[in-house]
């Protein structure tokens, strides 16, 4: 067992018995490169990467490469999940460098971590177009060896743009929302509207999208971005990339990573949380401005995927789980999908019954040679991916049964497959709890027990949140760390962990009403600040001002597959402005939102979550405030009506005596009033208190556009 036997990262342990000399980052790596003035050999990843576990039987259990390896360069292994800034910054450089980029990444570094090559994947000998990954260590040492200033003298380059880049002023912003349409536009343009998504294959859900095509609409009107965003949802949940088989109260559903075709039929079956807890809220917006149970449902999936597959007994929410995994208990070789694949002989066999069989087949698209036309390895042949090729009307018309009977059966058959599956070896499970996803889940179900109203919701939001708390903040150090697993609660918080948890605490308090929540937030807000934000520029450092791991500090300005810290920071800020009145929390938003000026301008598109900020800040904003007894039914039923609206500019708040010295409102509304009321404000002005539900109603669609 080599050094990374010691560590609790999951993706670090399965590299611990290779014959590589593996190192984790820190200083004991650093020093050994300085002392022998060997270069660095980077290899980022994470537990569930397909391509990083191809990576690693190909070339890191070889012994030949690891002597290699071991002779010529110190190799240092990162979990990307756990060090985010070190990935964001050299994948960055081989972006840069090569024009693409991705996992496993493979970087070459001089013993002071500056780059001078990089890629991705790399095969053990030469094939597919690409250099073998001996080549390259052997090219490498050779000029490492023979002309060492040369490397030096050009590692530094993407470091010196990069200071000069970030030194630059921040373009202006745009006009009033000329920025917004632009992000539109390259939508429209890049939109499938066949297949729902934008671009071609590969396809990512990539959540930011939806979230700015719904706020879009809701402000302009444009039908067609709520189209849009609502077929992109329809056919993700119809796709292959939707684990259909999921059963309420057992687990099983959620989404894939993404599909690698564009029908979103052909998934890499790995089931990431950060994918799982921002589409959970992108279906319930979808509900919320559709009324369309098939959203309803789907989020309601997504939540029993994650309730009873990815959380812990204490009540934090695990990683992700694996792409791969064994056909049977015998084997010995993973595949990608094992878990997750179907023959036709074997649906057959499991139902045994003719008509459940065709009912099936015919909804998902069951062949007998497979189904996976767009399989680009040749790995699924003669297996099923299931995807939702008829309605249910269309199966019931087909099959001459009522849309109820044509329900009933599908469900049977889920419950007769779940119950298969349960007997297959399951994919590995990466256990560790990261704060900042913790956080994007914590958001996912408050926001899920304000539409869908069920309480097991709220409750699984605060059982993480009150985790987090515990075992990830250290109060007297003024700390939040990033990851716990196996007892072990490590690594000094991101800029990602401190915003998403933020945003968590914040609609947490929104949905329970509970002040310790709010307090938290705005404590770690502040702590956000002191640790992450450039008093120079604006915005957001992805790594705080004592943390010397990193050679360079990076503030992100893209929202990706996850939003940037930036983006859910500038909108934390604003809602926190109107909870408190405090002004310094909507300066501190606009000063954000100004430092990612150059990139909203050029390129809005690429920051659609800060342009959800943007619109928060510029449009107008509402604040519901309650007063009364929260658990009265009559305060349900105001509620309600709140909760059951997509209402992307407004604040719910309750008038309580705790948080009476920082919270903003009227001093006619009274914190104990004898019945249950609400005051809607608008901008600075509140209304008169509303105790009717229907007169509420009215008075939120008359004042919120």
């Amino acid at each position: 067992m080599n050094r990374l036997g010691l560590e609790k990262s999951p993706y670090l342990l399965q590299h611990a018995l290779n014959p590589v000399d593996w190192f984790a980052w820190g200083d004991e790596a650093f020093e050994k490169a300085k002392h022998e003035n060997i270069p660095l050999f980077l290899s980022v990843g994470y537990s569930t990467c397909h391509w990083c576990h191809v990576m690693e039987r190909e070339s890191f259990e070889n012994r030949e490469i690891a002597e290699l390896l071991n002779s010529n360069f110190v190799s240092v292994k990162v979990d990307r999940e756990e060090l985010p800034d070190v990935d964001r910054l050299y994948m960055n450089y081989v972006q840069s460098s090569t024009g693409n980029g991705g996992w496993p990444m493979s970087v070459w570094l001089t013993p002071e971590r500056k780059p001078f090559y990089g890629g991705s994947y790399f095969p053990p000998e030469d094939r597919y177009g690409l250099p073998g990954f001996k080549t390259i260590i052997l090219s490498i040492a050779r000029l490492w060896k023979n002309d060492k200033s040369k490397i030096i003298g050009s590692s530094g380059s993407f470091f010196n743009s990069l200071d000069q880049f970030s030194g630059k002023n921040p373009t202006a912003l745009p006009g009033e929302n000329e920025a917004q349409k632009s992000c539109f536009g390259w939508l429209e343009n890049n939109y499938d509207f066949r297949f729902g998504g934008f671009g071609g294959a590969p396809k990512f859900p990539r959540p930011v999208l939806l979230n700015f095509l719904f706020s879009y609409a809701y402000y302009t009107g444009n039908k067609k971005a709520l189209e849009m965003a609502l077929n992109t949802l329809k056919k993700m949940a119809e796709g292959g990339i939707h684990d259909h088989i999921g059963v309420t109260g057992k687990g099983g559903g959620g989404f894939a990573r993404y599909s690698t075709d564009a029908r979103w039929h052909v998934p890499h079956f790995e089931k990431m949380l950060y994918d799982n807890a921002q589409l959970a809220v992108s279906y319930l917006e979808a509900f919320q401005c559709s009324g369309d149970i098939f959203f309803k449902s789907t989020a309601k999936d997504i939540f029993n995927f994650v309730l009873y597959d990815m959380t812990s007994p204490d009540g934090g929410f695990y990683s992700a789980e694996d792409a791969d995994s064994l056909e049977t208990a015998s084997g010995t070789i993973k595949k990608e999908g094992a878990f997750y694949l179907w023959s036709a002989d074997e649906l057959q066999q499991i139902l045994e019954d003719e008509t459940l069989t065709a009912i099936f087949s015919f909804t998902y698209g069951i062949r007998v040679e497979g189904n996976a036309m767009h399989d680009p390895h040749g790995e699924f042949i003669g297996k099923n991916i299931l995807m939702q090729h008829a309605t249910i009307e269309e199966t019931a018309d087909r099959f001459g049964k009522t849309i109820e009977e044509i329900k009933a059966v599908l469900d049977d058959v889920r419950t007769k497959l779940y119950a298969a599956r349960t007997k297959k070896p399951k994919p590995f499970l990466d256990d560790k709890i990261l704060t900042a996803w913790n956080g994007l889940m914590i958001s996912a179900l408050a926001k899920g027990y304000r539409v869908l109203h069920h309480k097991p919701y709220l409750n699984a939001a605060k059982k993480a949140a009150d985790f987090i708390l515990d075992k990830l903040y250290d109060r007297k150090k003024g700390l939040l760390l990033r990851r716990y697993r196996d007892g072990n609660a490590a690594i000094a918080g991101k800029a990602e962990d401190y915003a998403f948890f933020v945003q968590g605490l914040i609609e947490l308090y929104e949905a329970s009403f509970d002040p310790q929540y709010l307090l938290s937030a705005l404590e770690l807000a502040e702590l956000q600040n002191s640790l992450f934000y450039d008093t120079v520029q604006g915005g957001y450092f992805t790594t705080a001002v004592d943390d010397n791991s990193v050679p360079l500090r990076l503030k992100e300005d893209y929202d990706g597959a996850e939003p940037s810290a930036n983006s859910v920071s500038a909108l934390n800020l604003l809602r926190l402005s109107e909870i408190t009145g405090e002004e310094k929390f909507s300066i501190r938003a606009e000063e954000t939102i100004k430092s990612c000026g150059s990139m909203i301008a050029e390129n809005s598109h690429a920051l659609p979550q800060m342009l959800v900020a943007l619109n928060f800040a510029r449009k107008r904003k509402s604040r519901v405030i309650l007063s009364g007894e929260l658990l009265a039914p009559e305060m349900a039923q105001l509620r309600a009506v709140v909760d059951d609206r997509y209402l992307p500019g407004n604040i719910i708040m309750h008038a309580s005596n705790e948080l009476v010295g920082i919270q903003r409102f009227p001093e006619s509304i009274q914190t104990d009033a004898a019945h249950p009321q609400a005051s809607v404000c608008i901008d600075r002005a509140c209304f008169l208190p509303i105790n009717d539900p229907e007169i509420l109603a009215e008075a939120l669609d008359r004042v919120m556009r």
